[in-house]
C-alpha cells in the first residue's frame, strides 16, 4: 500500500475512534468557588469525583463574601459554595444562577481551639478567653466571613467579647485563622469544626465545640451559576455532593447534613 493511503487509513481510523468514543473520554472541566470551612472535606471530595466521573475540578477556596463579590463581576466560575446560605439566595434573586439549582449542602459547627501543648482549661467553654494570658485569638473576618460572624456572636452570647476584643487576630478566611493558631502566632481561635476534625489539626491540638444555640445556624449553600461553561458536570458534582459518597464525607467533617 502507498504510503499516502497508509496515512489516509491512519487518519480516518483515529477520526473514527474519536466519533465512537463514550462521552466518558471528554473530560470536562468544572471550576468551583467554595468557602474554606470545606477545605479538607472538599479534597476528598473532588478526588473521588475526579476518579469516577473522568472530569476535572479547579477549585478555588476563600471566604464567601469575597465569593459573592467577585461573582457579581463575572468570575468565571461553574460552581459556588457558600458557608453562607444568603449569598447564593442574593445571587438566585438576582437571576445569576441556574433556576432551581440552590441547594442547602450542610449546617457547619464552630469551635474553640488551642495547640496541646496549651496550658488553657478548655472545659470552661468560652469562660478561657478571660485569661489575660491569651495575648491573641483568632478568628475569620467578621465582614465577609460567616464563620468569624458567628464567632463575634458566641463570644457576645457567653459575654466575653469585650473583655478579648482587642486582642482578636483576624483572618482572611477560616482556614487562614486556623493557619494562625496551628503555627502558634496565635494563642488560640475560633474556627470551624470541619477543619479541626481535620488529621493534620488533629493531630495538633484540642477543641471545645461551641453550643448551636449560641449563634445563628450556619446554613451552607451551593448554586451552579448560570454562566457556567459546563452546566452538565456542573450538574454531576453537585449531584455527588448530595449522593451517599459525598454526604458520608461531610458528615465525617462534622457537617449537619440537611433534613
Amino acid at each position: 500500500m502507498p504510503s499516502t493511503d497508509r496515512i489516509v487509513v491512519v487518519m480516518v481510523s483515529w477520526f473514527m475512534a474519536i466519533c465512537l468514543a463514550p462521552p466518558c473520554a471528554f473530560a470536562a472541566e468544572v471550576t468551583i468557588a467554595a468557602a474554606s470551612d470545606l477545605s479538607f472535606a472538599f479534597k476528598e471530595i473532588v478526588s473521588e469525583f475526579e476518579q469516577t466521573t473522568g472530569n476535572h475540578v479547579k477549585l478555588t477556596l476563600g471566604s464567601s463574601g469575597n465569593f459573592y463579590a467577585q461573582i457579581q463581576n463575572g468570575a468565571p466560575f461553574d460552581l459556588y459554595f457558600s458557608a453562607d446560605i444568603g449569598y447564593p439566595k442574593k445571587l438566585e434573586e438576582a437571576g445569576l444562577v441556574v433556576p432551581g439549582s440552590l441547594y442547602p449542602y450542610a449546617v457547619g459547627r464552630i469551635v474553640l481551639w488551642t495547640g496541646k501543648g496549651s496550658h488553657l482549661d478548655l472545659s470552661k467553654g468560652l469562660e478561657v478567653l478571660r485569661d489575660p494570658t491569651i495575648r491573641k485569638l483568632a478568628i475569620a473576618n467578621p465582614k465577609h466571613a460567616p464563620y468569624g460572624r458567628a464567632a463575634v456572636a458566641a463570644m457576645e452570647h457567653f459575654k466575653v467579647y469585650d473583655q478579648i476584643k482587642d486582642r482578636l487576630i483576624l483572618g482572611e478566611n477560616i482556614s487562614q485563622a486556623a493557619q494562625f493558631i496551628e503555627s502558634g502566632a496565635c494563642d488560640a481561635g475560633i474556627i470551624a469544626l470541619s477543619l479541626a476534625l481535620a488529621p493534620v489539626m488533629k493531630a495538633a491540638g484540642q477543641y471545645w465545640e461551641i453550643p448551636a444555640a449560641a449563634h445563628a445556624p450556619l446554613e451552607q449553600g451551593a448554586v451552579i451559576l448560570k454562566q457556567s461553561k459546563n452546566p452538565d458536570a456542573a450538574k454531576q458534582f453537585l449531584d455527588y455532593i448530595k449522593g451517599p459518597q459525598g454526604q458520608g464525607i461531610m458528615k465525617r467533617y462534622g457537617f449537619t447534613l440537611p433534613g
